[in-house]
């Protein structure tokens, strides 16, 4: 019986002990094997909606993968916790580099997660934007109405 009781005690400070190791790592229990590979920036249906942009206003600038910490700015740590590890698809900017338009693509990765959506669109919109989304890359008189219809603020 004491043996019993030994082994079980014994194991439940392993268990312990490996918890308090991998407690520190970002994700428990894995450790990064330093394997790597290449991929595109855009994927096909990014890189139709990045052309058909550029078509469409051949006056503006076009970024694609755009970091919110590039669009916002807050000296609150826990609130660029909200935003500092989120992109946006594409900015569409002024030749002065103002904010026109934040535009998403969303693909079938966004099915039911409509208000992890509007979390990240509120964030935007805290600071003047307003993010125009669309399902499908849409034709040029449907992407020019909904930039000429969306009001933006420039950065300071």
């Amino acid at each position: 019986m004491k043996l019993i009781l030994l082994f079980a005690v014994l194991a439940a400070l392993a268990f312990v002990a490996v918890t308090l190791k991998t407690r520190g790592s970002a994700t428990p229990g894995r450790k990064a094997t330093g394997d790597v590979r290449k991929r595109n920036p855009l994927t096909e249906r990014e890189q139709a909606m990045y052309f058909r942009l550029t078509k469409t206003f051949p006056d503006t600038v076009v970024l694609a993968q755009v970091a919110m910490s590039a669009l916002l700015d807050t000296n609150d740590r826990p609130t660029r916790s909200t935003f500092d590890r989120k992109v946006c698809d594409f900015v569409l900017c002024s030749k002065a580099f103002h904010v026109l338009a934040i535009v998403e693509l969303d693909d079938s990765t966004h099915r039911n997660k409509e208000a992890r959506d509007e979390r990240r669109d509120a964030i935007l919109g805290k600071a003047g934007y307003r993010t125009l989304r669309f399902k499908q890359v849409p034709d040029a008189a449907d992407l020019r109405a909904a930039v000429d219809g969306a009001t933006f603020t420039a950065l300071s």
